[in-house]
């Protein structure tokens, strides 16, 4: 005997079972797990934004209270009749390490500049870590070692047979030579970078009137940052990091990730904190986590600033930033634990390491941030049933980027390009993040982010040499169709606004697609 169930599934047509069962699909499955989803970010949304306001009000109240590094720290300049020529046994011995890899573009730049800090002659040793295996590179860093050498300058470059821990393998390599051993104090800069000629004179006393303290760092400022567009965006997004996260860092945990360069170490603090390892790609981050668990206090002084150059083009940022995601998140996998366990560390500490160093604004910001609001928040418009509040889609995303372009206000201006051009990298940083914690192929990339000094004409040479089909970049078409169709579905369809902003960061997406971005250089 037929049932009526038979009798209605005999009443319709094949394309009518199809839809059927996609629409049971979709009460069923597709709404509830879209729901949860929904209502996590609404959760990781108001963990970023306490965290993001406890920040902001941290360095609110450190301005509003004059409490600058030289006033809540020890700070006396050194006395000397001049520095430069006269022997000066009050002056501590320093060592700075500048490490190069094929960066002829910048490597004169950056050693002409330490050389010509004001600092005793014979209470500085500069050493040139010179991992370059382009001959070019080699023969100019060999000239200009040569020609401070002639100028009386304490310089020595250091060759390695490989490149076995990249940075911090030359790092380590350095230190274990015999005329270090006299050295108190380490700085470090980039290739890029150069510092003026009073860094010593305004870093070193923080160091050597404060014996808690095991790291001083300094801000950074950018020769190219009007260069275009993108170079204007990392700007902003630098400033922020600087002015908001180190500093609050600082005031009140005296601790901060170390930037890798422009900042002065204490020899026996690195030392005791295992040196420099090579275990993931972010040494700096590594070394500072592990100095800070053995009781160490870090300062950042935000009124030395360091001059560096941005990457212009967006293949070079992107490696960048892949390096940047990918080893914050390689690197807590790998100390979680060690941080759980170690011994005489109180719990406030272990918390603020785990959840907010670590989890909320290394994890957490990149995947939240491109899994929302470039992948969930999309899909919304296709299930009305679903409602987002405003507050996790406009006040508190508002909010967070207030406090971002207020660090850079002669860009705010760009904040609506801040915020599309941000959410295109955080795929980038999101996968990053995910190679880091799961330990990809990927996880141990190093690439020298490529900066073009004084060499402008690198850059119309890359124009010309690379045709359209060249720069394109599929994954980042592929989520601006996703992004246009459920604009295009939510303009014909639904009844809110949502598709302005989803056109707009359609387009975004498209543009970083063919690669009118930065500098045009083959994906």
């Amino acid at each position: 005997m037929a049932t009526s169930s038979d009798g209605l599934f005999n009443d319709m047509n094949f394309l009518g079972v199809i839809g059927y069962v996609l629409e049971q699909t979709r009460f069923i499955f597709l709404v509830p797990i879209l729901n949860v989803l929904v209502n996590l970010c609404q959760v990781i949304s108001l963990l970023l934004f306490i965290d993001a306001s406890y920040m902001a009000m941290v360095v609110a109240i450190v301005k509003l209270r004059g409490r600058t590094p030289e006033k809540i720290l020890r700070w006396e300049s050194f006395k000397s009749d001049d520095v430069e020529l006269a022997p000066s046994s009050n002056h501590p011995m320093v060592l700075i390490q500048i490490p190069i890899y094929n960066e002829k573009e910048v490597c004169q730049l950056s050693i002409g500049a330490v050389c010509k800090l004001s600092w005793p002659l014979d209470r500085m040793i500069v050493q040139v870590l010179d991992d370059s295996t382009d001959p070019h590179s080699k023969e100019l860093v060999r000239l200009e070692c040569k020609k401070w050498a002639s100028e009386g300058i304490n310089i020595k470059s250091e060759v390695r047979d490989s490149r076995n821990g990249y940075k911090a393998g030359a790092l380590t390599a350095g230190m274990k030579h015999s005329y270090v051993e006299g050295c108190e104090f380490v700085a470090i800069f980039d290739a890029d970078f150069q510092p003026e000629s009073d860094f010593l004179e305004r870093t070193v006393p923080f160091l050597a009137h404060n014996s808690e303290l095991a790291l001083v760092q300094a801000g950074w400022k950018y020769v190219n940052a009007d260069e275009c567009c993108m170079t204007r965006i990392q700007e902003m997004s630098l400033n922020y990091h600087f002015a908001v996260e180190q500093k609050s860092g600082s005031s009140l945990h005296g601790f901060f990730g170390f930037n890798g360069t422009a900042g002065v170490w204490r020899i026996s603090a690195l030392n005791e904190a295992g040196g420099w390892q090579d275990r993931t790609i972010v040494e700096d981050m590594d070394l500072a986590v592990r100095a800070y668990l053995n009781g160490w206090k870090f300062v950042f002084v935000d009124n030395i600033k360091v001059s560096n150059e941005l990457p212009s083009s967006f293949r070079a940022y992107r490696y960048q930033q892949h390096r940047w995601s990918c080893g914050p998140a390689n690197l807590f996998k790998k100390m979680a634990m060690e941080i759980i366990q170690k011994e005489n560390v109180s719990l406030w500490k272990k918390a603020y390491l785990i959840y907010n160093f670590f989890f909320v604004r290394k994890i957490v910001v990149h995947i939240f941030t491109f899994v929302f609001y470039c992948l969930i928040l999309p899909a919304t418009v296709i299930f009305p049933e679903i409602e987002v509040p405003k507050w996790t889609t406009i006040y508190i995303p508002a909010t967070i980027t207030i406090l971002n372009a207020i660090a850079t206000p002669k860009s705010f201006y760009l904040i609506l390009y801040w915020i599309l051009f941000e959410n295109v990298m955080a795929m980038h940083r999101s996968k990053g993040t995910l190679i880091g914690l799961l330990e990809t192929s990927r996880v141990k990339e190093w690439v020298v982010t490529q900066k073009l000094g004084e060499y402008n004409t690198l850059r119309e040479n890359l124009i010309t040499h690379y045709s359209f089909p060249e720069r394109l970049r599929w994954r980042e078409i592929m989520v601006g169709m996703y992004l246009f169709i459920c604009g295009y579905y939510d303009f014909v369809f639904g009844k809110t606004y949502l598709y302005v902003y989803l056109f707009l960061q359609s387009t975004a997406f498209f543009i970083v697609g063919v690669g009118y971005i930065g500098m045009p250089v083959p994906s």
